[in-house]
């Protein structure tokens, strides 16, 4: 049980580094393709609730990617090796 737990604390961990921020913002990117292909079939389909939708799920992933990228900068503003 404990070796659970602490495995589950460095995958926590693991998640805000910066390793783990590149691997979200590459998953991220995956995601993109998704709503496109999701906004072509809308359009295609003239289905206006089906485009909202997609818009809405691009509008999350902008502002997830966006929330990632801020992360990836606070961590290189505490690298002192940076400046």
């Amino acid at each position: 049980m404990e070796n659970a737990k602490a495995q589950s604390a460095s995958l926590k961990g693991w998640k805000h580094s910066k390793p783990g921020l590149w691997l979200s913002i590459g998953t991220s990117t995956f995601g993109a393709i998704s709503i496109v292909k999701d906004v072509r079939k809308a359009r295609d389909e003239s289905d206006t609730l089906k485009l909202v939708n997609a818009l809405i799920g691009a509008a999350a992933l902008v502002t997830g990617t966006a929330l990632l990228v801020r992360e990836l900068r606070r961590l290189g503003d505490d690298d002192v090796l940076l400046g």
